[in-house]
């Protein structure tokens, strides 16, 4: 049986792109695991946690402003990752493509929480 949600579709996904991220970020080579992957890993449960609290506080705009600068953190910390060839080409379109999204997600809570 499929567990109904409450939560919205940006905690979700982020749920689901930490879930992805994890594994890949394992298999950073050792001398970037523990710096470049443990900071994109704790760089995106912050995103999730600042989610979960605008999810629950009123108003949720501080707390979507804090989530979307750790995403961009997050997406820069990516992209290095990349340059540093820590992460395959293929794995960081994907993962890239997954930050844009949620980032769009956290964008579009922002908006509809200021009308």
């Amino acid at each position: 049986m499929k567990q109904q949600t409450t939560m919205p579709r940006a905690v979700e996904d982020c749920h689901e792109l930490l879930a992805w991220m994890i594994p890949k970020l394992d298999q950073f080579p050792r001398n970037r695991r523990f710096t470049l992957g443990e900071r994109i890993e704790n760089g995106l449960l912050m995103v999730l946690e600042n989610l979960i609290q605008a999810t629950y506080q009123k108003p949720h705009a501080a707390y979507l402003q804090a989530a979307n600068v750790q995403l961009d953190v997050v997406r820069h910390l990516w992209r290095l990752s990349h340059t540093l060839q820590s992460v395959s080409h293929q794995n960081y379109g994907k993962g890239a493509e997954r930050l844009t999204g949620l980032g769009r997600q956290i964008g579009g809570w922002r908006k509809s929480s200021d009308k």
